[in-house]
């Protein structure tokens, strides 16, 4: 239907229908069309800035996924580096202990990556749980790679452990099991000749000369001759870094070189060098170190024994040398 527009005329007091023009009417349409756009206009703008675009709404859901999948990730890489540590505790504390091989250390386990390595995810959404998460699985990969040569070694460690087993000094250096032969054992004790404290290195036995003196365990003869401060003095490599020295010898029954095992007769109790009476001085050493000799008799002595042994190796006692 056709519009009818009426005006309302106040002196007659009624509603008087108009005609409109072309012009008008054009202007009028024209009014409605603009009002119409901006309407439009307002709420696709409202719209768009509330809800986004399609392809936004799309961006933003694919985001929160992969967000959420990193949570996850990192979850599960926290777990994975929480096993692997309990498996390195017993990697160190059980297995290399049993097999006496020295732990791996930190600076190797947990050795990580520059951080330039990480720069290239600086420019991402969600940069820093990015690199969270690559910074850890990184860890992962590298401590798993260290762990796998470190149970490489125990398993050679393990095929070599008889061996092992037949060269580690096990048993007293002359027959003692008695114990009454202990004279002096390893610390601070007082110089016999100087009257002043020193550190003894080893452990001493009372001795009549010639008292045949034993192998420990299985090695190879370093050296078999003279020392100063030792006298006649023998030294074993076993191997696996352990090595004995038995000094003040009055005879020597082996020469460099030779082949020896354990309970082998490599010579005889003297007091040669500096000493003040027949006696062994007997040093292990391991990996370089001089340690406790005590510690190294388990095949030679009952359990009561070597706690009577260690009892007796604790006190001054005697020293001869």
């Amino acid at each position: 239907m056709r519009k009818v527009y009426y005006i309302y005329n106040p002196r007659t007091r009624t509603y008087d229908r108009i005609y409109p023009t072309i012009r008008q009417r054009i202007l009028s349409i024209v009014r409605r069309l603009f009002y119409g756009m901006g309407l439009g206009a307002g709420c696709f703008l409202v719209f768009f800035f509330l809800f986004g675009s399609p392809s936004e709404k799309e961006l933003r859901s694919e985001n929160a996924r992969m967000e959420a999948q990193y949570n996850v990730l990192t979850k599960q890489l926290d777990d994975a580096l929480t096993v692997l540590a309990d498996i390195q505790q017993r990697d160190d504390n059980l297995y290399r202990v049993v097999l006496q091989a020295d732990p791996i250390a930190d600076g190797i386990r947990h050795a990580s990556y520059k951080e330039g390595r990480y720069e290239e995810f600086m420019d991402m959404a969600n940069a820093d749980l990015v690199m969270s998460t690559t910074r850890k699985l990184d860890l992962l990969r590298r401590q798993l790679y260290i762990q796998s040569k470190s149970f490489d070694e125990v398993v050679n460690l393990c095929k070599e452990h008889d061996e092992m087993l037949l060269c580690i000094p096990a048993i007293q250096p002359i027959a003692n099991k008695d114990l009454k032969q202990t004279a002096s054992g390893y610390g601070v004790r007082v110089d016999p000749i100087y009257k002043t404290t020193k550190f003894h290195s080893g452990m001493d036995f009372s001795a009549n000369p010639g008292t045949d003196v034993y192998a420990t365990g299985n090695g190879t003869v370093v050296s078999a001759g003279w020392e100063t401060g030792y006298g006649n003095t023998i030294e074993i490599n076993h191997g696996f870094g352990y090595r004995t020295r038995y000094a003040h010898l009055q005879s020597i029954k082996v020469k460099a070189g030779q082949k020896v095992v354990r309970g082998e007769i490599i010579g005889g109790v003297g007091s040669t060098g500096k000493s003040t009476g027949p006696h062994l001085h007997y040093e292990v050493v391991v990996k370089g170190q001089k340690v406790n000799p005590v510690n190294y008799y388990f095949m030679d002595l009952s359990a009561e024994d070597y706690d009577k042994m260690i009892q007796m190796a604790a006190n001054h006692g005697k020293v001869y040398d």
